[in-house]
């Protein structure tokens, strides 16, 4: 489904559902008083869109299996997601549930059938990782689960979701995103008389990354399709990856093409060098309009020419990922690629890359950031400046410090 469609929906029907549901949670507490759960048995963790959440979210999964060893962990998010939580092995094949999105009757669908599973299973407790979507905080309520965790704005004016949540956590603009989602299932864990959760300090030791590790065999493999590009590639001195693009839920988060095309250009000049394109089907059209444009054998578009598990194996062999502000960024923090990420729109403060070798770009706008959890993510801007003032020669004289360092053996 359509980004702007899929926002229309949960402002449009999203906020009169939570409203009624509300009203209905407000009638049943009149009757009867609600307890929630101290030692939860089925947890659900929804994250549906984010998939660079996911990676950062990996603190807060850890920290769920240290405080409730013997209860069942769920995940659900879209279809087209769930590899990105496979690849942490925190939760079994079995425990991941999806549901489609590929159009509004098979959404419409999915989400039905999700609902009775989760209560058939009798998931007790949600952990809604989802900002302020509204869709989330619905299935919070509908599917059963007597704990309800999820963001709340309070005072803020922030996206209305309800009145339904049990444990009300307030999202924290000014820590790091990974601090949010672990503040989560603290709350599960703190007094009910406390507002806002959660009154406990988080430091950075209770902040963990996954880690991946690629097999020979995979890496063999890649290297294989990579020769199909160019076989002299097995020789290279280094080997450069580009994400030029990002996903449609932010597409302003991109650094001009035509400034992908010059900074190729000036790292061919280094001898042995191979720049890759990575990305998927949708973005093969700019990644071969850089290939164009830089004519050069050594520049190869390998959009759309991995799966997930691939593309996490080319990061174990290349040297760097230069990146716009998006998945790849939190996913090659599980590897030890040397990444260079760009941020304009979002701040690096809330969703900067965890990973020790990683460089941020960001020009410090006074519009910057324009988009967070309190406007959908939707910036007005249609000329994103705050990307453009970041120079060509600042981003290559940066690579080119590291690249003196780089021995592939």
């Amino acid at each position: 489904m359509n980004v702007d469609f899929m926002r229309i929906v949960d402002r449009r029907v999203g906020k009169p559902l939570c409203f009624a549901l509300s009203c209905i949670h407000g009638l049943k507490r009149l009757f009867r008083k609600s307890e929630s759960i101290k030692n939860p048995r089925k947890i659900i963790f929804i994250e549906l869109s984010e998939m660079g959440s996911i990676v950062l979210a990996y603190s807060l999964f850890k920290k769920t299996r240290k405080l409730f060893p013997e209860a069942e962990l769920y995940f659900l998010t879209f279809q087209e997601n769930r590899f990105a939580v496979d690849i942490l092995n925190i939760f079994s094949s079995q425990h991941v549930i999806t549901i489609e999105s590929q159009s509004f009757w098979r959404f419409f669908r999915s989400t039905l059938t999700v609902l009775l599973t989760l209560r058939a299973k009798k998931i007790d407790t949600v952990i809604d990782m989802e900002l302020f979507a509204r869709f989330t905080a619905i299935l919070s309520y509908l599917c059963g689960a007597r704990n309800r965790v999820g963001y709340f704005r309070f005072n803020n004016e922030g996206l209305y979701r309800g009145n339904f949540h049990t444990h009300r956590v307030e999202l924290n603009p000014h820590i790091h995103m990974s601090y949010n989602l672990l503040n989560l299932i603290y709350a599960v864990a703190s007094s009910q008389t406390d507002i806002p959760y959660t009154k406990k300090p988080i430091k950075k030791k209770d902040i963990f990354l996954p880690r991946y590790i690629a097999s020979k065999p995979d890496k063999k493999n890649i290297f294989i399709k990579l020769k199909k590009e160019n076989k002299n590639i097995i020789s290279a001195r280094y080997i450069i990856l580009l994400n030029p693009n990002s996903s449609e839920l932010i597409p302003i988060r991109r650094w001009p093409l035509e400034n992908y095309v010059r900074l190729t250009r000036m790292l061919l000049r280094n001898a042995g060098t191979y720049v890759v394109i990575t990305g998927i089907d949708t973005e093969i059209k700019d990644a071969d309009t850089i290939c164009k444009t830089v004519d050069s054998p050594n520049c190869i578009n390998f959009a759309g020419k991995t799966t997930f598990s691939e593309l996490m194996t080319l990061y174990t062999v290349a040297d760097i990922l230069i990146t716009n502000d998006s998945g790849p960024v939190h996913f090659s923090t599980m590897t030890n690629i040397n990444t260079f990420v760009f941020f304009g729109p979002e701040t690096p403060r809330l969703y900067g890359p965890l990973g020790k070798n990683s460089r941020v770009f960001y020009s410090h706008y006074a519009c910057s950031p324009c988009v967070s959890a309190f406007n959908h993510r939707k910036s007005p801007c249609n000329d994103n400046r705050c990307l453009q003032a970041i120079t060509v020669s600042e981003v290559y004289n940066e690579i080119q410090k590291l690249l003196s360092t780089i021995n592939r053996g």
